[in-house]
């Protein structure tokens, strides 16, 4: 019948927690009623469509007037009621309730001991999406969303993966080994061919994966090297949620929120590998990107599936080059997948744009840190902040070195009164901003070190004074 969201009607104060602490309204079950009796009360498109969904699940439906007896209920797997009328609804319930049937009444949570989901069946596959009755609408929304990504011809691969279970399972006891199979099946070549209509070349494929199996082959894993983006798990790709739902272990930096590490699998080995500014003289141990980088090459190694998840993105300021070298030096696969890197995330987020028809024709991205000692850059940083046309500097791990940054700019002849913004937390719920002129830019920057404050960007030039435009709070006095 589809999926039933079947649970037992909730104690008052009661919450059901898992993993991770999440609180579920209703436990998500997917009921087989094949041959069963499920009851249908009343008239109308809601009860047709109920009738029609248990129908094709291969439940004997039986359909009965409003003032149905108990006995007709009797033995019932599940009975949907649709009355047209309160009263109706609430007496029919009361009847299947006495005969110990699980009820659903249509449009009446209240009434309801489990409720009936938005339905994806695409040959097969079956995606059920609930909102615990809050908004149908909602779940209908996410449905349309659902039917677009998922793949025309899914239904095949899930006969592929049937076709092979049995032997899998038999050839390969050891779960890591039987995990990665599974995912090499659904997410590599054989799954690319079914998907095109090739089923005869997929199960030629699945045969030689067993085969490797069966000789003991150890097969070879893979690094994908992912953008986390600013910090908004909205602002994910698509293919880096993906690859977060196929990860065995996650290396992540320190800056990569819960939030984000939240859309990965739920039994994903989650591994911190980063480092915060100041950790080192506050003698907090940190990995070094050496070791980082060993431990990477030593996971694919051994055939897991690695994510390298990186705040930003891998290769702008994220050292996601040394990475792929390492890995490639190392004779092992490797993907990149492109993250929304902060000046862009952060920018967009307060109303900044880097690149302005009347004020700035160009955008620079340099690293805060070093802003002690590389004299030559900051002349020629100046330089194009003064040019025709306008520049941006966005300055990435900048608040630290903001009196630096401040001093660099001034010698080498920036106005003091350029505008600059400093944002904190971009893109996330904590988001903060700070605007005003290069002169007073490492006193704006002291709110942005203190304590355990977050990740910053500062932007330099005339657009940083369109945040303030942007409905920011202009906290820096401007005189």
């Amino acid at each position: 019948m589809g999926p039933v969201d079947l649970a037992g009607r909730r104690h008052a104060g009661l919450q059901r927690r898992v993993a991770g602490g999440r609180v579920v309204r209703h436990l998500p079950l997917f009921f087989d009623v094949t041959g069963r009796k499920v009851v249908v009360v009343g008239k109308g498109p809601a009860a047709d469509r109920r009738a029609d969904l248990a129908r094709s699940a291969g439940a004997e439906v039986s359909r009965v007037a409003a003032d149905a007896a108990i006995a007709e209920f009797r033995g019932a797997a599940a009975a949907f009621i649709s009355t047209g009328t309160l009263e109706g609804d609430t007496a029919a319930q009361r009847v299947a309730k006495a005969a110990g049937v699980p009820v659903n009444v249509a449009d009446r949570p209240a009434l309801c001991d489990f409720i009936l989901p938005a339905i994806v069946d695409r040959d097969g596959v079956v995606v059920a999406i609930s909102t615990g009755g809050a908004s149908p609408t909602l779940a209908s929304v996410l449905r349309g969303r659902i039917e677009a990504a998922l793949p025309e011809r899914i239904g095949a691969l899930a006969r592929l993966a049937r076709t092979f279970r049995a032997q899998a399972n038999a050839l390969i006891p050891d779960p890591a080994r039987r995990r990665g199979f599974w995912r090499r099946l659904v997410d590599g070549p054989a799954a690319r061919l079914v998907l095109a209509g090739d089923e005869a070349g997929a199960r030629r494929v699945a045969l030689g994966e067993l085969d490797a199996v069966r000789r003991r082959m150890s097969p070879v894993g893979i690094a994908h090297i992912v953008g986390a983006g600013p910090g908004d798990p909205d602002l994910l790709t698509i293919r880096a949620v993906q690859l977060l739902q196929e990860a065995d272990a996650i290396l992540h930096d320190e800056l990569v929120p819960a939030a984000i590490l939240g859309r990965a699998r739920r039994d994903a080995e989650l591994v911190p590998v980063g480092k915060r500014a100041g950790w080192k003289e506050r003698g907090i141990p940190g990995w070094a990107q050496a070791d980082m980088e060993a431990e990477l090459v030593r996971r694919v190694r051994a055939g897991q599936t690695v994510v390298r998840l990186k705040a930003g993105d891998p290769f702008i300021f994220g050292r996601g080059g040394e990475e792929v070298e390492a890995l490639r030096a190392a004779g092992l696969p490797v993907s990149i997948v492109p993250g929304v890197t902060a000046a862009l995330g952060c920018a967009a987020s307060v109303g900044i744009p880097l690149t302005h028809r009347r004020l700035a024709s160009a955008v620079t991205f340099v690293s805060g840190h070093g802003a002690d000692g590389r004299e030559a850059t900051w002349p020629a940083l100046a330089a194009r902040l003064g040019e025709k046309g306008g520049h941006t500097l966005a300055i990435y791990m900048g608040a630290t070195e903001a009196a630096s940054v401040r001093d660099r700019l001034l010698d080498a002849g920036t106005a003091p009164t350029t505008p600059v913004a400093i944002v904190e937390n971009g893109t996330r719920p904590d988001e903060r901003v700070s605007v005003g002129r290069l002169a007073d830019l490492a006193r704006l920057a002291a709110t942005h070190t203190r304590g355990d404050a977050g990740p910053s960007l500062i932007i330099v030039g005339e657009v940083a004074g369109l945040a303030a435009a942007a409905g920011q709070p202009l906290l820096a006095e401007v005189s």
